[in-house]
């Protein structure tokens, strides 16, 4: 299918989760709402300014990838499709109902902010509509470190979003970012991001390592004295981060792009085993494998 002939448009750059590679890419907003953590430089390019999509035009792409397409899972862009009405997320969902009838699950990344005037109830018919999982971006469950980023959000605003969306019956994925209090507060950021997990009990919690491509400018304009963890600081970090959880039954991912160390497990069964992965990566890295700079892909 040529690219003129693809019936949805892209402004790119264009990100997703790496569990969504297989999945239809459905643009309804364009860059960040927030787009102000000074960590993050996914939505900066001058084209990626916020907006709403025109909801005509995105129930028609629906309609046409409908008539092209034969897709099982949807993922709604850009950063933060649940900033919109839920009225209007209701006739996109219903659109891919009845255009899509394949689709089994519709997933979005969520700024915990934006479900601060979205009442539980409101997330159920989300839900009963096809919403099925929200990837939510906590990055940190300490109010210092969260403040120094300027992401915008609290451990208690971060809860209370993952709560609603429980409560709601949606799968919630969670990010926490390694590294990203520095050596400073490397401590308090690994064991309050636990706290934050064990209180949340997400079905699905992944750490990726806080990286700056483009340069750390923006994020020492807030937090001047950053520095960036070795790769041993990390893991101690990791290990930090892995005893403190209490999770009953979360899958853990530590397997994006940006680890040196993949870790694949359910917490709280695997827990043991992948303490003594980190473990080994700390007292004997010859002996285990680990990304290399060049694999990292960043």
């Amino acid at each position: 299918m040529s690219p003129a002939a693809f019936p949805i448009q892209y402004i790119e750059p264009v990100f997703r989760p790496p569990s969504e590679a297989h999945s239809l890419i459905l643009p309804v907003t364009n860059g960040c709402s927030w787009n102000s953590c000074t960590f993050c430089e996914m939505y900066t390019a001058p084209q990626k300014k916020f907006r709403a999509r025109d909801e005509a035009q995105v129930l028609d792409e629906i309609r046409r990838a409908g008539e092209q397409l034969i897709v099982q899972r949807i993922f709604l862009a850009d950063g933060d499709a649940l900033v919109l009405p839920t009225r209007r997320l209701l006739n996109i969902l219903t659109a891919i109902r009845e255009y899509m009838p394949d689709v089994q699950r519709v997933s979005s990344y969520c700024l915990p902010r934006n479900l601060r005037k979205k009442s539980v109830e409101e997330l159920k018919e989300l839900a009963d509509a096809g919403l099925r999982m929200a990837y939510v971006g906590a990055e940190s469950g300490d109010d210092q470190v969260l403040e120094l980023i300027n992401k915008g959000e609290t451990y208690e605003s971060t809860l209370s979003a993952l709560d609603k969306l429980g409560q709601a019956g949606i799968t919630r994925s969670v990010m926490i970012l390694n590294g990203l209090g520095g050596q400073r507060y490397s401590e308090q950021h690994a064991l309050n991001s636990a706290r934050l997990m064990n209180d949340a009990q997400p079905e699905y919690l992944s750490t990726l390592v806080v990286s700056f491509p483009l340069g750390d400018e923006r994020v020492r304009s807030r937090f001047p004295d950053f520095t960036p963890l070795t790769q041993q600081e990390l893991f101690l970090e990791v290990e930090r981060l892995l005893q403190t959880l209490e999770l009953r039954d979360t899958v853990f991912r530590s397997d994006h792009a940006s680890n040196y160390l993949v870790l694949k497990g359910n917490l709280g069964a695997d827990k043991a085993r992948m303490l003594a992965q980190v473990r080994m990566a700390i007292e004997q890295p010859q002996q285990i494998r680990l990304r290399q700079e060049w694999q990292r892909g960043l």
